[in-house]
């Protein structure tokens, strides 16, 4: 898996770090503040999922999102940007505080970095959400990102995200890599298939929030583990 690699990208959200749940969690309490509504999690991961495919394509596929939610629940009272800037203001005490690492990241990225491969974050978060993440007490004692990490590309620094390739592209370019050189671990679909497209090996980590795509996942994906501690030393 690792023979010949110079670079290996980490999908943060649901691969690095265990997060997905949290967001479904920060959604349900944003329709409940502004509406009153209980709406079930798995629901809403649904229509994430699909109103951020649909929008993937936008200049803020999340503002989009934001505006999806104002239309479907009739939140008449607030902007789009105000229901972006009330999720964000929600899910501050979910990732500083409540987020945890998935199992043997940190001993994994420390056993790259010791055995001289690069290591880079390619993300569809933002950068805010990254410095969020820092500041988890469950996180940074373990894995420092600005630290452990070559190179971090987060949505701020493409035009077009994932399934879109860009990211992964751009990494390459940076340290002059050729895609065979290069390793990706990804946990959902969209993920996997940015890393196709870029024509790059790519390892699907499982979450259990990726559960009703995994038959395609497992089908696109090179490999396939159920934690890092099956590619520790």
């Amino acid at each position: 898996m690792l023979q010949g690699k110079k670079l290996v990208c980490f999908d943060l959200d649901g691969t690095l770090i265990d997060s997905v749940g949290v967001w479904n969690q920060v959604d349900a309490d944003l329709i409940q503040q502004l509406t009153g509504q209980t709406i079930q999690l798995d629901f809403i991961q649904r229509e994430r999922d699909i109103q951020l495919q649909l929008f993937k394509n936008t200049a803020d596929p999340y503002l989009m999102y934001c505006n999806y939610l104002k239309d479907t629940y009739k939140i008449e009272q607030h902007t789009a940007d105000q229901i972006k800037q009330q999720r964000y203001a929600i899910s501050q005490h979910f990732l500083e505080h409540i987020i945890l690492l998935k199992p043997h990241a940190a001993l994994f990225v420390q056993q790259l970095i010791q055995q001289g491969i690069q290591v880079a974050i390619t993300t569809t978060t933002s950068l805010q959400n990254i410095y969020r993440y820092q500041k988890n007490i469950n996180i940074y004692p373990k894995l420092h990102f600005e630290n452990s990490f070559d190179l971090i590309l987060t949505r701020e620094n493409v035009k077009n995200i994932k399934p879109h390739p860009e990211v992964y592209l751009q990494a390459i370019q940076h340290f002059a890599v050729q895609p065979e050189e290069c390793l990706i671990f990804e946990d959902s679909l969209i993920g996997v298939e940015a890393a196709n497209a870029a024509g790059i090996e790519v390892v699907a980590v499982y979450d259990a929030y990726s559960e009703h795509e995994i038959e395609q996942i497992k089908n696109k994906a090179d490999y396939f583990i159920h934690d890092f501690s099956s590619v520790l030393n």
